[in-house]
């Protein structure tokens, strides 16, 4: 393995999990806030889940970025 492919390892590596990182934290706080939400109005279940989604592009893009990465 010489090192060019371990730098390009390293770099895949950190394209997804430094998003993913950032992911939990950023769910983290709004899903304990979400939960506070829902316990006052129910009613924004829908709200509350598509704001919990939204992070999740992170860690998507993320991959699609390891995957540009290593297919070079």
């Amino acid at each position: 393995m010489g090192m060019e492919t371990a730098i390009t390892a390293i770099a895949a590596a950190l394209a997804i999990g430094i998003p993913a990182l950032a992911t939990a934290w950023a769910q983290g706080k709004i899903g304990s806030a979400g939960i506070g939400t829902l316990a006052e109005k129910p009613e924004l279940i829908g709200v509350v889940i598509i704001l919990v989604a939204i992070p999740e592009t992170m860690v998507l893009l993320g991959f699609v970025i390891a995957y540009l990465i290593i297919g070079q």
